[in-house]
């Protein structure tokens, strides 16, 4: 591929996997994530997800958009990659001053999903994101009010698709609910913590800062009733499957993953993957898009290699017991 236009000769089949963009700018210099980019559409991937807030915690006014701006500058260096890919990203969770997150956000009112997806319009260099997600939940307003924002934008043409992003399943279906009564677009997708291991009850993982933000059976339940589609966050653990300096972490120390974990390296190794593939495969056949997040190249192609992998009845039954 050269560094001015995407390769279109060929079109793999469209991936599962979703492009975390996190750290793009921040940990991920631009042209790794330049890189990055490239191999993910060149690969058949779609979905790059990103948000106004990424990444805030790292950057030096602690503030963030330095995502979406080289999420922004790849799309205007690429000539017709607007066409292959699709751009998710978020509004909520932005700090009003450096240090304020999170007791002071930008939150979801109607003035504040205005002003954010301006920005986030133009840090992309898009005219329209085809997912837009409320990213954390805001109990000061009322989420009829945020509903009321998006069908805004809905109405402009500037938003296909609504998401919710670390939200109660309560929360989400009282959001759909008002859509549907004044016609707009409702909520078609969340996003949420889940991996094939289960973290203690009463328990999160580091970096789930909302009390709804691990997908629960309820999630999963309303999900699954609505048709709403699942995309997971961490879906790896940040590489402590396969990863022997990171350990699994605390949260997930319990009897019943030591028979989760045997019985992913079980499947592994019967069809030869890493214990990632093989979650990512697991999380693909239950209908959950995972969300990467890695800095290099290795890691990307084997995670899609991971989601391409179609197991077979007898595995999933046995990732499915290993309780």
């Amino acid at each position: 591929m050269t560094t001015d236009h995407l390769d279109q000769s060929q079109s793999p089949a469209v991936s599962p996997l979703v492009l975390g963009a996190m750290t793009f700018g921040t940990l991920i210099d631009e042209k790794t994530s330049f890189e990055l980019l490239d191999r993910f559409v060149e690969r058949g991937g779609e979905w790059i997800d990103t948000a106004d807030c990424y990444a805030f915690w790292l950057s030096a006014d602690g503030r963030g958009g330095a995502s979406e701006r080289i999420v922004g500058r790849w799309l205007a260096a690429r000539p017709g990659a607007r066409d292959r890919v699709r751009i998710a990203t978020k509004v909520g969770a932005e700090p009003l001053w450096k240090g304020s997150w999170p007791e002071h956000r930008a939150g979801l009112s109607r003035r504040a999903i205005s002003d954010a997806f301006a920005g986030s319009r133009q840090r992309l260099g898009v005219d329209h994101v085809d997912l837009l997600w409320l990213h954390q939940e805001d109990r000061a307003t009322p989420i009829e009010e945020s509903v009321d924002a998006i069908a805004d934008q809905v109405a402009a043409g500037t938003v296909r698709r609504v998401g919710a992003s670390n939200h109660p399943a309560w929360r989400v279906e009282r959001a759909r609910a008002h859509a549907t009564a004044r016609g707009t677009t409702p909520i078609d997708a969340l996003q949420l913590n889940a991996t094939y291991l289960r973290v203690r009850p009463g328990t999160r993982p580091d970096g789930v800062v909302h009390p709804h933000g691990v997908l629960s059976d309820e999630q999963a339940d309303h999900a699954r009733t609505h048709r709403l589609e699942i995309w997971a966050y961490t879906p790896l653990l940040s590489g402590a499957y396969d990863n022997p300096a990171k350990p699994i972490p605390q949260v997930y120390d319990h009897p019943g993953n030591t028979r989760r974990l045997a019985a992913v390296d079980a499947v592994a190794g019967d069809i030869g993957a890493t214990r990632g593939q093989v979650v990512l495969a697991w999380l693909v056949s239950r209908g959950i898009r995972p969300i990467l997040g890695g800095s290099k190249l290795h890691q990307l192609d084997a995670a899609l290699d991971g989601v391409a992998l179609r197991l077979d009845d007898a595995q999933l039954a046995r990732l499915d017991s290993a309780d």
